[in-house]
């Protein structure tokens, strides 16, 4: 074990858990390297932060040339980075997203989300869909249903919170449009039974579910979230912490579904490694939020927002790579489908790609240790990758969007490899 490794263990708080036990010295591009030299693709994207890749040089620049401008201003000045971080923003997100706020976190992105809505009309109920993940704090915990383990403890939790299950086709053995209807109707039964839509705040949803387990909404059932909420007068609220900038190959998940949201919550790759979070909704909502009831220290920091605007100026033109890569990785995982049984299902969106691992097709009964397996094999061979879902059985296929498509077969291949030693 490095000596790191050992002093970390000594130091630092066991409840925050690390994915590997390398020991980096620096970082470029899809790679990161150890004291001696050695090189790791970073194919976790520091847990989906590093869309450009680690150590953008433009990103870097930005951030050099703020920080011996001013690096922090704790609401007291104004200052250029901010407010052009937030024009760049309303120039990418749905048009109904008018003006931001900023944070740290995507976790406390998420919590004004829903303290606006609940601010705003009046109401202090908020709907979210199981298997989501909106973060750890006291109140975004409430709404996130990934794991059990991220409640484990911590009750009471918020109250007022509800939870409705999410479209979850391939884990309920049916196919997508019964999942929907299935859904839909459950979410009816919480209207009839549970709390009415006029006390309802906001229904808060991934577009595509993350820690859960990289689930797709279903078009038709996101179409039927924003009829409701336009009936009830509920604000739509997504969470696009981590489906943002590029990771689905456009800018937003938002930009693949015919909806949009009223409120919307973003981060880790916003810039791209640096600690940023926003948040967004229309003038009118946000204007009406009353002065001083919500804030932050070191939300909308100069430097990161210097950071941020160079991503948005960077991922703009790798758009196209993304979605070229992302077919790519598609069609060479349906087919490692084809040929080993331990793939029970492929899904995603762009390069935010779920490979679900079974240890039984007909049961889809999940597989953790041959995620386990294939994640050693491939860290062997200097790639890196995470899992998702509740069961850690599923492999979070995230490159960074500068990957090439020769980067990413040479990913794919070692894990069709990891597979095939594994099924031996």
């Amino acid at each position: 074990m490095h000596d790191l490794v050992t002093r970390h263990r000594a130091i630092i708080a066991p409840v925050i858990a690390y994915d590997t036990e390398l020991v980096i010295s620096r970082a470029g591009g899809i790679w990161i390297y150890d004291d001696a030299g050695r090189r790791w693709a970073d194919f976790a994207s520091g847990t989906a932060v590093t869309n450009l890749g680690h150590n953008h040089p433009a990103v870097v620049a930005a951030a050099h040339a703020q920080l011996d401008e001013v690096m922090h201003s704790g609401c007291v000045f104004h200052y250029e980075s901010l407010v052009e971080a937030a024009e760049r923003l309303k120039a990418i997100t749905p048009p109904g997203i008018e003006k931001f706020g900023f944070a740290n976190s995507g976790a406390e992105a998420v919590e004004a989300a829903v303290k606006l809505a609940r601010k705003m009309t009046h109401r202090q109920s908020v709907i979210a869909f199981r298997g989501g993940f909106h973060g750890r704090t006291m109140g975004s915990v409430a709404y996130t249903t990934s794991s059990s383990k991220y409640r484990d403890g911590y009750h009471p939790i918020l109250g007022s919170t509800f939870i409705s299950p999410f479209p979850h086709p391939y884990r309920w053995g049916m196919p997508a449009e019964d999942a929907v209807a299935h859904s839909l109707t459950e979410l009816d039964m919480l209207f009839r039974h549970e709390v009415e839509p006029h006390n309802v705040a906001a229904l808060l949803i991934e577009p595509v579910q993350g820690e859960g387990g990289y689930y797709p909404a279903p078009v038709a059932f996101m179409a039927e979230l924003r009829r409701i909420c336009d009936e009830h007068g509920i604000l739509l609220v997504f969470d696009e912490v981590q489906t943002g900038f590029g990771r689905t190959a456009e800018w937003f998940a938002t930009d693949h579904f015919p909806v949009d949201p009223d409120v919307i919550a973003l981060g880790k790759g916003i810039a791209n490694g640096l600690p940023l979070s926003a948040y967004g909704a229309s003038a009118e909502l946000l204007d009406g939020w009353t002065v001083g009831s919500h804030g932050t220290t070191f939300g909308g920091n100069p430097v990161s927002c210097a950071a941020a605007v160079a991503v948005m100026d960077a991922m703009g033109e790798l758009l196209p790579n993304a979605r070229a890569v992302s077919a790519r990785a598609f069609e060479r995982f349906e087919k490692l489908k084809v040929d080993h049984p331990t793939i029970g299902d492929v899904r995603g969106l762009g390069l935010m790609i779920g490979v679900e691992l079974v240890s039984d097709r007909d049961t889809r009964e999940p597989d953790p240790g041959a995620f386990q397996h294939v994640q050693r094999y491939c860290l062997e061979r200097e790639l890196v990758m995470i899992d998702c879902g509740p069961s850690a059985n599923i492999i979070r296929f995230i490159p960074p969007v500068i990957a090439t498509i020769e980067e990413v077969d040479w990913a794919i291949g070692l894990i069709d490899e990891a597979l095939t030693d594994w099924e031996s």
